[in-house]
């Protein structure tokens, strides 16, 4: 089992491939897809997905927006950063050191999950200065009670084990353990997208890289700075997600002057990837646009 992913073998059949390039940026070798014409939006994953979350939302936006979605640092195809830059703002300083590469300016900018924080953390360091940002069940705030106490120390000791992601990923590589973990985010997604998710769990480099970048996080700090954002934030938040409650975009709509929620019944987590040509549509009308 290699530790890393192969695009010429675990990516033979990637979806969109045929919009994948790798560039140089930030000291990393990233996997990139681009695709469509306009103005640009950008699309950030969650903490242990890749390019393949945005494979039906993508194609969608390219009919109006020049698209750029990166596997973040240390997930899918894109090299992990060293140790001490796995920080919120080291992980969105090198996101921001592609986007200069590539020579462009975000009008609009998305994020799932974890890639709305530090699409976030972008804006308030003043990295990207977006119309406006599209948080699809944002990790914004930070764990509350126990959860607080439990989940960063053991993603650090776990981090700090390099037997650890070879033993997760082996435990994770099972088709029923993945079709298990979705179903605790509450959503239902594809086939295409379970083998997906397999794919990326079953990989020991990509378990390091989820484990390293949720072991050096500080959500309390962003939280406390998201107050002072400039750019317009609209919170997308879903009835049955099993991993970022609803509530917090409530909560951040009312701590964050001009946010606005939009609260959709009967989704999870992966909405996105649920309902894409809604969450299309969300975007869009964020960008001030209509879809056609």
């Amino acid at each position: 089992m290699s530790d890393r992913l192969s695009f010429d073998r675990d990516g033979a059949d990637w979806p969109l491939r045929e919009a994948s390039r790798f560039v140089e940026a930030s000291e990393l070798t990233w996997h990139v897809q681009r695709m469509g014409r306009g103005p640009t939006c950008l699309l950030l994953h969650g903490t242990g997905g890749a390019t393949h979350s945005w494979r039906d939302v993508a194609p969608l936006l390219a009919q109006h927006f020049d698209v750029v979605a990166p596997d973040l640092p240390g997930h899918g195809f894109t090299q992990a950063l060293p140790s001490r830059r796995l920080t919120l703002p080291g992980m969105a300083g090198a996101v921001a050191d592609l986007l200069d590469t590539l020579g462009v300016a975000p009008s609009v900018v998305v994020g799932h999950s974890a890639g709305a924080a530090i699409l976030a953390r972008l804006c308030l360091d003043g990295r990207a200065t977006p119309d406006a940002l599209v948080s699809f069940n944002g990790a914004l705030r930070a764990f509350r009670g126990l959860a607080q106490q439990f989940y960063a120390p053991l993603a650090k000791l776990l981090a700090l084990n390099p037997f650890v992601p070879r033993l997760l990923a082996h435990g994770a590589a099972s088709r029923a353990s993945v079709e298990r973990l979705i179903r605790q985010t509450g959503s239902t997604i594809d086939s295409r997208g379970l083998d997906l998710y397999a794919r990326l769990f079953g990989n020991p480099g990509h378990v390091a890289g989820t484990l390293g970048m949720m072991a050096g996080w500080d959500l309390p700090a962003l939280e406390r700075d998201l107050p002072r954002l400039a750019t317009r934030l609209v919170l997308v938040a879903c009835s049955d997600d099993g991993a970022v409650p609803a509530t917090d975009a409530f909560a951040l709509r009312d701590a964050v002057p001009g946010a606005e929620v939009v609260y959709l019944r009967h989704l999870g987590h992966l909405m996105h990837e649920e309902r894409p040509a809604e969450a299309a549509g969300i975007v869009l009308k964020a960008a001030g646009m209509t879809p056609g």
